[in-house]
């Protein structure tokens, strides 16, 4: 279900994501899960929920890589 606050966000995001990429994933997640909220809008058999996870780690993605462990921001 959507997240209303980062505090709301799994373990997982919350103790590996710094603050902005957490509120990226967040939108995303919520975007994803409103905008895929029927099958037909899904690739295959995954649920709602499975998809809007992957569709934020990839906005996240976009902006942020793992480095010696960590995300940081990408650079321009």
């Amino acid at each position: 279900m959507p997240y209303k606050s980062k505090k709301e966000l799994p373990d997982s995001v919350k103790d590996n994501l710094p603050a902005h990429a957490q509120e990226i994933y967040k939108e995303a997640f919520n975007s994803a899960w409103n905008q895929y909220d029927t099958p037909q809008e899904r690739r295959g058999d995954s649920s709602r929920e499975e998809t809007a996870h992957k569709v934020a780690w990839s906005a996240v993605k976009k902006e942020y890589k793992k480095a010696n462990g960590r995300w940081v921001k990408k650079k321009d």
